[in-house]
């Protein structure tokens, strides 16, 4: 029993570190101004970290964790939507 949790311990902490690594990594890029926040990749980076790290603050039982990344994603999801819709309207200039 031990070793199984240890085992999801282990999982729980890799998925975490996963969320973190995308956060930070769509932060890093953007202070060097590698990507830009008007970007879909840099959204598709914060929301997939922010979905991680909720499952990660759940298995904590972290609330204020919990809050931290769910708004975090509701707010990167809204600027995705924003930018596909925008992208969506623009005039088709190729012709």
């Amino acid at each position: 029993m031990q070793d199984h949790q240890q085992g999801d311990n282990i999982v729980i902490t890799i998925i975490g570190t996963a969320g973190l690594v995308l956060l930070l990594s769509a932060f890093f890029f953007n202070l060097l101004g590698w990507l830009g926040t008007e970007t879909v990749l840099y959204n598709l980076l914060n929301i997939a970290g922010s979905v991680l790290l909720a499952f990660y603050a759940v298995k904590l039982d972290s609330i204020p964790f919990l809050v931290l990344e769910l708004t975090w994603g509701v707010l990167a999801l809204y600027k995705l939507l924003s930018l596909l819709i925008k992208k969506d309207r623009s005039p088709d200039t190729s012709q």
